[in-house]
């Protein structure tokens, strides 16, 4: 007789028990991790993947999928690790997602399908990023020919330009490639990646990953053309009147960063989290003069903001050599959009949070900073996104000692995509304004990503362009 199902639709009778705790990640010594840039997270081995495989129950409805913003089957590649048929978990995993060794590093799990997991509700849920992460890097460590790579539909004679080369450019290009369309993807700078190489670093992206991803894309016959940036080397017509291609997604992003508005932000020593990275993610800043681009090395430094890109450039400036990083944010911990496992990392290397505070100034010196002037905060009633708004509190000023400010307070749509794209509708922030579908206003033009929703998170950039990439076919073949 089959076991009973429970409010959930599951069985009340589990496959196995789930009282088992969730299985560690393996980490370097923080002392060890802030001399260099090496990956905090080691990764499991084949026992640790197995015990914590075993804590899944394959739910008969797997919640978990739902809470995936591209539809994983995720009792189905943890199934592989439990029966050990690691090949079978790796194809069912990439049929779904393009990018598991990212997105099972850098993926809010814990907001998402993790959140969604069954045992959550009284406990801690199976750890599915890191059991993607375990098969993807078994994946990567095979030798090309032998890497598990989607088949490439015949020929349909139709051909699509991609512009940007980040998670959602990527996710839509091995979709219309995997459909038989030839696909060539723009990308503005001198490697193929968007924020994947510019914005994350290595210690919690190693660059490798990302270009081997890309290199899978390649074999599939996936063309990238790089410095080649749309609203200069080409305008969007262009490419479908000149060029000859059939339709366009812009999956650009959303890089051009914001700043405080506050004095002093033009002194030597500040910069925007995005110019910080970019230094020294994709020009290697840190291996000065070994490579061209340098960066300051402030001994003292304060970060604004209290993000993922925050927490990046923090610690970022901590290997770099800094005595002090200060992480200055207007809210709490409870309000900050960091993932806690990333505060919880910057907070073992040394990071100093100083909660509740506001910038006034920057102060400086010669053209060099000097100090942050700053404003205690307290908070107020919940605001639109649902935290507690913060609200000053009168004549609490005080001076932060720093050399460097690096500033992480969001990015928006560069204007430039106006000049590429003018006949496609935009918001009056600057973002494309585009259907459930990715479809534009433009026939022929789609676009997906942070372009559209402002940032957001690699996985659901990654749906959007596998969205997209469903409605050009659609398109391309006569049937939207």
């Amino acid at each position: 007789m089959p076991a009973p199902l429970d409010e959930t639709g599951n069985t009340s009778a589990p496959r196995r028990a789930s009282k088992a705790p969730r299985t560690p990640m393996p980490e370097v010594d923080p002392l060890e991790r802030v001399q260099g840039f090496m990956e905090v997270a080691i990764g499991y081995d084949d026992d640790l993947a197995r015990a914590e495989a075993d804590r899944c129950l394959q739910c008969k409805k797997p919640f978990c999928v739902e809470g995936c913003p591209v539809g994983i089957d995720i009792p189905g590649f943890i199934q592989g690790i439990q029966t050990g048929d690691y090949a079978a978990g790796i194809e069912t995993l990439k049929t779904y997602n393009w990018l598991p060794a990212v997105c099972g590093r850098v993926c809010p799990q814990e907001e998402q399908c993790e959140k969604e997991c069954i045992l959550a509700r009284k406990g801690e849920a199976v750890a599915i990023g890191r059991l993607e992460r375990f098969l993807a890097d078994l994946d990567l460590s095979c030798s090309a020919e032998e890497r598990c790579r989607p088949s490439v539909g015949e020929d349909t004679g139709k051909c699509v330009a991609v512009v940007g080369s980040g998670p959602a450019g990527l996710a839509c290009a091995g979709e219309l490639r995997r459909m038989g369309h030839a696909v060539t993807v723009f990308e503005s700078l001198h490697a193929a990646g968007g924020v994947l190489v510019y914005g994350i670093p290595e210690f919690r992206l190693p660059k490798a990953i990302v270009a081997s991803e890309i290199e899978l894309l390649e074999g599939m016959g996936v063309e990238f053309r790089l410095d080649s940036v749309i609203g200069a080397t080409y305008t969007v017509e262009e490419l479908m009147t000149e060029e000859g291609y059939d339709a366009v997604f812009i999956g650009s992003g959303a890089g051009l960063p914001v700043f405080l508005g506050v004095p002093g932000e033009n002194l030597n020593g500040v910069y925007s989290a995005n110019e910080f990275l970019t230094r020294v993610n994709l020009m290697k800043a840190n291996d000065f003069p070994h490579h061209d681009t340098p960066v300051w090395r402030g001994r003292k430094v304060a970060v604004v903001g209290g993000g993922n890109v925050a927490m990046d450039a923090a610690r970022t400036a901590k290997r770099l050599g800094a005595d002090e990083v200060f992480l200055v944010y207007r809210r709490t911990a409870d309000e900050m959009p960091a993932r806690k496992e990333e505060v919880h990392h910057a907070e073992q290397e040394g990071i100093e949070f100083k909660m509740l505070c506001s910038p006034l100034e920057i102060l400086g010196h010669d053209g060099w900073v000097t100090g942050l002037v700053a404003q205690r905060m307290e908070l107020g009633e919940p605001d639109a996104s649902g935290r507690r708004a913060p609200a000053c509190v009168i004549g609490s000023e005080f001076t932060i000692d720093c050399d460097t400010v690096i500033v992480s307070v969001g990015t928006r749509a560069n204007p430039l995509l106006a000049k590429a794209a003018p006949d496609v509708e935009t918001s009056g922030r600057g973002y494309i304004v585009a259907d459930e579908n990715g479809a534009t206003s433009k026939p022929g033009v789609f676009a997906g990503g942070d372009i559209v929703t402002g940032a957001a998170t690699v996985i659901r950039a990654m749906g959007a362009g596998k969205q997209s990439a469903l409605a050009i076919d659609r398109y391309l073949s006569g049937r939207a």
